[in-house]
């Protein structure tokens, strides 16, 4: 039980170490003083030091610790992660034309509540599309479904920033 919540902790810190940080690349002790080095480890120990004192957040607020909020954050992941999991809800309720894992879908893909009931009435009508097999990835059903989006005027706007 250890292992795992230690191998989670790891986990979740090191994402956190891929990603640019908010504040900026810049921002934080951690950053100061690992300056120039590499590595998963560095990032690691970085990303902790500017975590557990806070300093990081310190900074945001007051502008100093060489961090800023001026930028926009950016993601540069896929959302696999999420869409991995609610697969089999995913195909169902799109199934449907309704539900819980269709609408964090469509959060996922930056769609407002506004046009929710049209992605939901146009991913309901192309299902056999998106889910072509039983046995479909859920990447398969991430290209399929911006494909299907892009063909629906009003929703082609959610594919060209997904």
């Amino acid at each position: 039980m250890k292992r795992i919540l230690l191998g989670s902790l790891l986990a979740a810190v090191s994402l956190n170490a891929l990603a640019e940080a908010p504040g900026g690349p810049s921002c934080g002790w951690g950053n100061m003083l690992f300056k120039g080095q590499r590595g998963l480890a560095t990032h690691v120990v970085a990303s902790t030091t500017n975590g557990t004192s806070g300093n990081a957040t310190f900074g945001m607020t007051s502008g100093t610790n060489g961090c800023r909020t001026d930028g926009a954050l950016t993601y540069t992941g896929k959302p696999m992660l999420v869409l991995g999991s609610i697969m089999d809800e995913l195909s169902e309720d799109m199934a449907k034309g309704e539900g819980e894992a269709l609408t964090t879908y469509a959060v996922l893909l930056g769609v407002p509540p506004e046009d929710r009931a049209r992605f939901a009435a146009v991913t309901h009508e192309h299902f056999a599309e998106i889910f072509s097999s039983a046995d479909v990835t859920a990447e398969a059903v991430h290209s399929a479904t911006l494909a299907v989006l892009k063909k629906d005027t009003r929703l082609a706007k959610y594919a060209e920033q997904a």
